[in-house]
This record gives structure tokens, sequence and C-alpha cells, in this order.
């Protein structure tokens, strides 16, 4: 970059490893997987099979929601199973270190469950609120395609990471993991407001994601940021440049547990540039009931396991109460 004022200046600019998820070397992806797993747990993924031209449908359906005002907005806050509308601030990803919560504002949709259905009763379950249809009369149908899509392309990942730690392809994609999974999509709008880290002003707070993977998608405005190794000091930051048509694949903190370390959660947050940002993400936890606990392949008498067996609902739903503000304060 010759300009001076470039973003190499300012941090590193992180070179990521491309996995063409349409090639038929699986070997090749298994391995290329496999170092950005032990390198950063971030990579790209490209030829996922969701078509450009959807993504900027997803992008343009979002768009619309976030520019409605606030008071019907808030008609949509957000339910205590984490469905519906977050304003700004709602979350604090990094309490710490911040004075407020998160400089954005985000909208949850999870896998839709009927009122009726026994699963309904489970934390991060139930029906999904939509917008009303002559606000947003596209919305619902265009938002439950995507969920559809983005969860085959994380089986697809799936079954490259369970390769990659000497497991069946499809020990992720079981009927008792990915078969009924906590599914979230998250859309996101960043304000177009300018970080500052020495003042613990962030559009998200550092942290690590909870589950097994997520899927990124964002525009061409620049400010993620990735930490490969959270315990350094001074923490080194890098940004993750924005990839049109590829998604931003970074590992959670499940696969963390599972894997015995082997593979990591990274340390990731979002920094404003002054100019607004939206961005799509995908979290992909597996079945309610699924225990987490460490993988065979990741363990030996010198290496045992360093966590816990855990149930993916009690340890997810933990971590959004962590982080969110509380609903009776919206009252």
């Amino acid at each position: 970059m010759a300009n001076s004022s470039s973003l190499e200046e300012i941090a590193k600019i992180s070179a990521l490893t491309c996995i063409d998820l349409s090639s038929p070397d699986v070997r090749s992806s298994v391995s290329l997987l496999k170092q950005a797993c032990l390198d950063s747990g971030f990579f790209y993924v490209i030829n996922h099979g969701i078509d450009n031209e959807f993504m900027d449908e997803v992008f343009s359906q979002s768009k619309k929601f976030f520019s409605l005002p606030l008071e019907e907005k808030m008609k949509l806050l957000r339910n205590e199973k984490h469905r519906g509308y977050t304003p700004v601030f709602d979350e604090r990803l990094d309490a710490p270190n911040q004075i407020h919560g998160d400089y954005k504002e985000g909208y949850y949709i999870g896998v839709e469950v009927p009122e009726d259905d026994p699963d309904a009763q489970k934390p991060l379950s139930g029906p999904n609120l939509w917008p009303p249809t002559d606000i947003m009369p596209m919305w619902r149908e265009v938002m439950e395609k995507y969920h559809r899509e983005a969860l085959e392309v994380a089986r697809a990942v799936s079954r490259l990471v369970a390769l990659a730690l000497d497991l069946n392809f499809d020990f992720f994609d079981q009927p008792k993991m990915l078969g009924k999974p906590i599914a979230t999509l998250r859309l996101l709008h960043y304000e177009d407001q300018t970080s500052d880290p020495a003042k613990g002003i962030f559009g998200a707070g550092a942290h690590s994601d909870f589950g097994l993977i997520t899927l990124l998608a964002t525009d061409d405005v620049v400010g993620l940021q990735i930490c490969k190794d959270k315990d350094a000091k001074p923490q080194i930051w890098e940004y993750v440049p924005p990839v049109k048509g590829a998604f931003i694949v970074n590992l959670g903190d499940m696969l963390e547990r599972w894997s015995n370390c082997i593979f990591r959660s990274t340390l990731h947050r979002v920094l404003g540039n002054g100019r607004e940002r939206y961005s799509i993400a995908y979290f992909v936890e597996p079945n309610h009931d699924c225990i987490v606990e460490c993988l065979p392949t990741c363990q030996s008498e010198k290496n045992p396991p360093k966590f816990p067996p855990i149930k993916c609902a009690d340890y997810v739903a933990q971590r959004y109460e962590d982080t969110h503000a509380y609903l009776k304060s919206y009252k």
C-alpha cells in the first residue's frame, strides 16, 4: 500500500489461508485448514455455494431493517431466548476494558421452533421475532433461506475440521451434534463512530466466540482484528481484510475444548474507523444436549484433558447472559 496513512502503519494486516470448498482435493483442503487452525484459528472459505447476488440481497434487507426508526426496532427487542433486536450497548464483550458496551446494533435469528414444540422450552430455542410484513415484506423469506444455506456451509467446514482432527468426516455432522444445532444468524450494524482502545471505546470488544465455528460475511469496510496470542504482552492486533464472496471462518470455544487446545478459539474485536459497517455472523453450536469433552484423538498420558465435560446449552446460555444487558433494564 503506497498510501502513507495505510492500515499497515496502524496495525498489521493478517494474511489468512483461503480454502476452496469446491476443490476435489480434500487432502489438500484438510492440510490447509489444519495449519490455519494451528496458526490463527481464522481462515477464509470461497466457492461455498451461496451466490454473491443472494448475499447482496441479505445485506440489503439487513440495511433496510437497521434504517428503521429506533422505536420500530425496539418493538422487536430481543426476548429471553435471544431472538430479535439488540440496541447499541446491549452487548459488552470485554467488560473490563470497555467504558460502554459495543457500539453496534444487531438482530438475532435462530432455528425456528414452534411454541408448541417441546424443544421450545430449551434455552436459546423457540419462535423467532419477525418484523411486520407491511414494513419488511421479503425479510423473513430471505433470512430463513440464508439460515438454511449457511448451515450447509458450516456442515461442509465441520467435515474438514473433523478430518483435520483425525476423526470420521461426519463426526460433527451427526444428528446428536449438527442434526439439531443451536445455529444463530446475527445481523450487525456498526455506527459511523471511531474506536479508541486507549479510552475503552470499541465497535465490538475483544472476545472469542462461544461455539463450534462462526461464518462471517462482511461489507468492504475494514474493522475486524485478530490477536493470535492472547497471552502476549502487549497484545498484537492484525486487521483481517474483507474478501468479496468469501466467508471469514473462526473457531469457537467448544472446538478449543474438544481439541484440548490443539485448535484455538482466537481473540478478536472490531474497531470503528468513522464509517458505517455491516456484517452478518452465523454462529454454529451443536445440539442443546451435546456433551463437549476432550476428543480421544486429542489426549494422551502426557496431554490429559484440560477441561471438564460441559453441556452445550448450559455453556452457551451462560456466555450470552454474561455479555448482554439485563432485559429488565429496558422496561
